[in-house]
């Protein structure tokens, strides 16, 4: 069986421009996730959460590298059927489109009829009327359905940790376009970038 997600020595290079090849960003990422679990990712503005969403989807084009989705190439799937595998929601849960130069009848098909990797990018957890509940319920049930499920989020309030701790069995923290994958909560805060990062939540959790 092959492991639901696998990033393999994935870049995306950003120039800047067409004819002048000088990088403006650049983002590297090389990790596995073998089986259904939900996923917490953090990091700056800016430091290439979203660009890493849209090379797993499949709605952006790597510089080098691959990304499988139970062992088939996101990037030789018919774009028609790429969130078949996996599926990127905005905040809005407006759901990214697809671009490719080669047909359609020219690439594989994704073999699957319902995605099997969910990414919600910055979610909005209102806090009224249990809402948060119902979001982390939803999210758990597409894991019990052996859905890979990755949790986007910017903390900027002490309960987006507490949703972090409470629902997230790993983590992914992006920086400056470099990728770190952590086995568990504790393991991502004992990484120095990510404490900088929250800085002050870290200290009024502690309070």
């Amino acid at each position: 069986m092959s492991a639901m997600l696998e990033v393999n020595a994935l870049q995306k290079t950003y120039f800047k421009a067409r004819f002048d090849r000088t990088p403006t960003f650049q983002l590297g990422a090389d990790f596995v996730i073998e089986k259904p679990s939900i996923v917490g990712m953090m990091g700056p503005n800016g430091s290439g959460k979203t660009t890493l969403f849209e090379l797993i989807t499949g709605s952006n084009r790597p510089t080098a590298g691959e990304v499988l989705v139970q062992g088939k190439n996101i990037h030789k799937v018919r774009t028609d059927q790429r969130d078949r595998l996996a599926i990127h929601y905005h905040q809005s849960y407006q759901v990214r489109s697809f671009r490719s130069l080669k047909p359609n009848m020219l690439m594989q098909p994704a073999g699957s009829d319902y995605p099997l990797v969910h990414l919600f990018d910055e979610p909005q957890f209102n806090t009224q009327d249990g809402y948060i509940g119902f979001m982390l319920d939803f999210f758990r049930k597409l894991r019990a359905d052996g859905r890979l499920v990755f949790l986007c989020v910017h903390p900027n309030e002490r309960f987006h940790l507490e949703i972090l701790q409470e629902i997230c069995e790993q983590f992914i923290f992006v920086q400056k376009g470099v990728v770190t994958q952590h086995a568990s909560y504790e393991d991502v805060l004992n990484y120095e970038p990510a404490r900088d990062y929250l800085g002050q939540l870290l200290t009024d959790r502690a309070a």
